[in-house]
């Protein structure tokens, strides 16, 4: 494997760099969602249903328990619930944005790793071509099968290498703007259905 790295050309490196900063993101997101996914099945039922029979304090209590998205947007719509309907819908429309802006941060790294790896590839395969047919022109322009094939799977290993690193990357970064959007759309329909925000 480390021969196939090292015939792979110089541009290798950055992509094996990308490979390394894309999992670690990676990682960092699945253990980030995993922490904050709801940890109560039905919060929003159950909150709603609490505060219809007149109980926030009994709403509190729960959703402040519960650490997940829900429970800290939904403890913060129970405490503002005196607050007039416009600054209610200015507050949860603050609070459901961060909620999403912590969701959605690193994406953009892991978005542009994986364009840059699968530019990197492709560039490795174009001057790894170059360097093949440079190297026919020096042994008289006779196209030697061997020299040829040799240089092109060389010059291929880059292209390789760039798209294992890019498919997983944008993989996950496609899944994770899935989950983000998911939020969004629960975070809304709390703030309609729980708290009559429209």
């Amino acid at each position: 494997m480390y021969n196939f790295f090292i015939k792979g050309g110089p541009l290798m490196w950055p992509i094996a760099l990308c490979s390394i900063v894309s999992m670690a993101f990676v990682l960092e997101r699945l253990y980030y969602f995993y922490r904050t996914r709801p940890k109560s099945k039905n919060l929003d039922e159950r909150i709603s249903a609490l505060l219809k029979s007149d109980k926030p304090g009994d709403a509190m209590s729960i959703s402040e328990k519960d650490s997940s998205f829900l429970g800290r947007f939904l403890s913060v719509g129970i405490k503002i619930m005196s607050h007039p309907v416009d600054d209610r819908h200015k507050i949860l429309r603050r609070a459901g944005s961060r909620e999403l802006e912590d969701g959605e941060k690193h994406l953009r790294i892991l978005s542009t790793i994986g364009n840059i790896s699968t530019l990197l590839g492709l560039t490795g395969t174009v001057t790894g071509m170059i360097q093949t047919f440079m190297k026919i022109e020096r042994i008289g322009g006779v196209a030697d099968v061997a020299i040829l094939a040799g240089g092109i799977w060389e010059a291929l290993l880059t292209t390789a290498a760039g798209l294992f690193v890019a498919i997983p990357t944008l993989t996950f970064y496609y899944y994770f703007e899935g989950v983000v959007d998911s939020r969004a759309i629960q975070l809304r329909n709390i703030a309609s259905d729980v708290f009559n925000i429209h």
